[in-house]
């Protein structure tokens, strides 16, 4: 039986849709606390991106060539990670393998968090915390240096619906997408979960570190 071509057409735009959504939802992040980015990563740097370019990384197991992109960094800062500076960040090629765009003109500084690799190189995906410098809070850039590494061994728990609450003294309830509908919250902006005296975790909101009791730690 002959095919239409009006019948090929509608195929042929079916296919593409597929594909599209597919791709669309080829990279799915959960949201995260900045505090869990943190302490999830094996790399944190400050950084500026000086250089981009495509580089090969082995083959796929049908023999096809594995693409990547470099970025070369000039590190600022590390916040967490290996004893010598991170000198090339890499990432898939687009964002629908999750890959990330960052300007390699030098002239932006970022917050880079993900997975340590060999030789002063990280790599990184949509799903680790990334953020240009100047956008984070004050608050934020602080507990990089230590409060978010002391908060490590508590557990934020998202709030997913209202009425919502901790099941272990070890938690901290995050409520910014419920209450504020945003991942940059005030919770995410301006607290850290930290470990008090007794063991149990509770929010800490301010630019000077916690006192050593915890015992000023304010509930958001």
């Amino acid at each position: 039986m002959p095919f239409s071509v009006n019948g090929i057409l509608c195929t042929l735009a079916l296919l593409l849709l597929w594909r599209a959504e597919e791709l669309a939802e080829a990279c799915s992040c959960a949201p995260v606390h900045p505090q869990q980015a943190f302490c999830n990563a094996d790399v944190v740097i400050r950084a500026k991106v000086v250089g981009e370019r495509e580089v090969d990384s082995g083959n796929d197991i049908y023999g096809n060539p594995i693409k990547r992109i470099q970025y070369e960094v000039k590190q600022i800062k590390m916040f967490k990670g290996p004893n010598q500076d991170i000198e090339a960040v890499f990432t898939a090629p687009v964002s629908a393998v999750c890959g990330v765009t960052l300007d390699a003109t030098g002239k932006k500084e970022y917050l880079i968090s993900g997975k340590a690799e060999s030789g002063g190189r990280m790599h990184v995906t949509l799903c680790d915390y990334i953020m240009p410098w100047d956008s984070l809070s004050t608050t934020q850039k602080k507990s990089l240096s230590q409060r978010y590494q002391m908060g490590c061994e508590c557990k934020i728990v998202r709030c997913p619906s209202l009425p919502c609450e901790i099941s272990a003294p070890e938690e901290c309830l995050w409520t910014d997408l419920m209450i504020e509908k945003q991942v940059h919250g005030r919770q995410a902006n301006h607290y850290a979960c930290v470990k008090r005296a007794d063991g149990s975790c509770s929010w800490y909101r301010g630019v000077a570190p916690p006192k050593k009791e915890f015992l000023d730690a304010e509930d958001p």
